[in-house]
């Protein structure tokens, strides 16, 4: 063996080696693929018979006005939005039902200003959640204890003054709506 067959074995050899690290390389890259991962969001651990979900308006003990009314609207958006089911308001003939109960909505001095008047408020809502099937009283999901928090600040200046509660209630009504059904739709 020549000098030339001997480098032209080491350059195979080498390049030999390199395609099959590559190869190792990919092949753990695309075994998580098939080991029962997903993409957030796209999963459903729901049952194949479920086809309708009723979703009546939550019940509200809190002082603030139609908080069930903005939570319960928010919930439909997302899941006409999100999933394939039929969502309807009332419970009969729905194969599931999400029945919600607004327990407490407080709003929390923060921050405040030099003179001592608040400027930033915590708004945070409790709301206990299930859904269930009511002709099997399956629990599919349920949380007594879903809490959510914004905040939101005050104008200094009383001719800008704007209620920026009602704003706060309306993002924490969406970030409630998103949570529950990715909740919901993953069995978390």
């Amino acid at each position: 063996m020549n000098n030339s067959e001997a480098s032209r074995i080491k350059i195979v050899g080498a390049s030999g080696r390199l395609i099959a690290g590559a190869a190792f390389f990919l092949l753990l890259l695309l075994a998580p693929a098939g080991c029962g991962y997903h993409v957030a969001g796209k999963a459903n651990a729901l049952p194949p018979s479920i086809r309708t979900i009723a979703v009546p308006t939550f019940t509200n003990v809190t002082i603030y006005f139609k908080a069930e009314q903005k939570l319960t609207r928010a919930l439909l958006t997302e899941l006409i939005s999100r999933t394939k089911y039929r969502v309807v308001s009332s419970p009969e003939g729905a194969d599931a039902v999400i029945s919600g109960r607004v327990n407490n909505i407080v709003a929390t001095p923060v921050i405040f200003d030099s003179s001592g008047r608040a400027t930033t408020f915590l708004i945070t809502i409790a709301i206990s959640v299930s859904m269930t099937d009511p002709s099997k009283k399956t629990v599919y999901y349920e949380n007594k204890n879903f809490n959510f928090r914004d905040q939101y600040e005050i104008s200094g200046d009383p001719s800008q003054f704007f209620q920026e509660d009602t704003a706060a209630l309306d993002r924490l009504s969406r970030q409630f709506a998103q949570t529950l059904v990715s909740a919901i739709l993953e069995n978390f």
